[in-house]
């Protein structure tokens, strides 16, 4: 798999902690001590369509491939903007990639990673050759915004690759499920508006719930788990990886997780100071800067590590 692109677009409005304060009580130095986080950005008026379909566009500009050329089109997202059609389709629409099938794929903040390794594995049928994946979402919508718990978190964004079926193989693939956890983290509950339904004990909510200590404890002992499982699979040592890019759900994770793979840290980059926690968006925009700016070359070796709601965990070892 050879990635020809990345790209990333997030909002222009741009959220400070002390912003906050008017919505919730908390603190610049509260938010920054217990998450990393020093702003991010949410959307005013785009929708999560908006910012994928910037993405794409990004990718056939820098890719020099026409949208007819494009074989498939994949969008990890759990905030879409309709159940049906998926941002996918509207984009495969948008683009006039005429010759691309197109879905969506919900992982939540592990969906970057599932839906590389999809998009892969379809590469090795003798008629795709190349496509887009892409992670994007718009999860202010999904906050309740007097919740300090989650609403200091979450932002918009998205990021993606183009990619082809040449290069270097995919290393090693990890992916693991935790559905007995799966009420640790929760949005976007429905209500059932059918004249035949029985009425619920509690109003359904859209809004994130969650249980931020289990989080926490499960994404500390089963991301270098994951990571680890990874790195045995493709034979390949801690040090001799490049970057390791993770999901931006939380600094001191990210922290953790360096320590117990007793790994560089210089080679664990950060970006949610700036973004908050985009979730299937986090690691190809982190990717996309590391890119931009530079600081990833041709050849190196990257650890992709995705964790979130379901609870899921996805760990690829590719060469960029």
């Amino acid at each position: 798999m050879e990635i020809l692109a990345s790209a990333y677009s997030v909002p222009a409005t741009r959220i400070e902690n002390d912003q906050l304060r008017q919505y919730m009580d908390t603190s610049d130095d509260w938010i920054k001590e217990r998450t990393g986080i020093k702003a991010r950005h949410v959307v005013t008026n785009q929708k999560n369509f908006d910012l994928a379909y910037d993405v794409a566009q990004q990718l056939l500009a820098k890719a020099q491939v026409a949208a007819d050329q494009l074989d498939f089109i994949i969008v990890a997202t759990m905030s879409p903007d309709y159940a049906t059609p998926a941002e996918a389709n509207r984009l495969q629409a948008a683009l006039q990639a005429d010759h691309a099938f197109a879905f969506n794929i919900n992982v939540a903040c592990a969906g970057f990673e599932y839906a590389l390794h999809v998009a892969d594995r379809l590469m090795t049928s003798p008629t795709v050759h190349q496509g887009i994946v892409i992670g994007s979402e718009v999860l202010s919508r999904l906050v309740d915004w007097h919740d300090r718990r989650t609403a200091v978190l979450f932002a918009d964004g998205a990021g993606g690759v183009l990619i082809n079926d040449q290069g270097f193989p995919v290393q090693a693939v990890d992916l693991k499920s935790f559905g007995d956890t799966e009420m640790a983290l929760v949005a976007g509950e429905q209500t059932n508006h059918s004249p035949f339904a029985e009425a619920p004990s509690a109003k359904p909510s859209p809004f994130f719930k969650m249980n931020g200590r289990a989080i926490y404890q499960f994404a500390i002992s089963e991301v270098p788990r994951s990571i680890n499982r990874a790195l045995t699979q493709a034979a390949v040592a801690v040090d001799d990886v490049d970057w390791y890019l993770l999901h931006q759900a939380n600094a001191r994770i990210v922290q953790s997780v360096t320590k117990k793979l007793k790994a560089n840290p210089a080679k664990f980059p950060i970006n949610i100071d700036e973004h908050g926690n985009t979730s299937a968006a986090s690691v190809p925009i982190l990717l996309a800067q590391l890119a931009e700016d530079g600081r990833l070359q041709r050849g190196q070796r990257l650890v992709l590590s995705g964790f979130g709601g379901g609870l899921s965990v996805g760990s690829l070892i590719v060469t960029y």
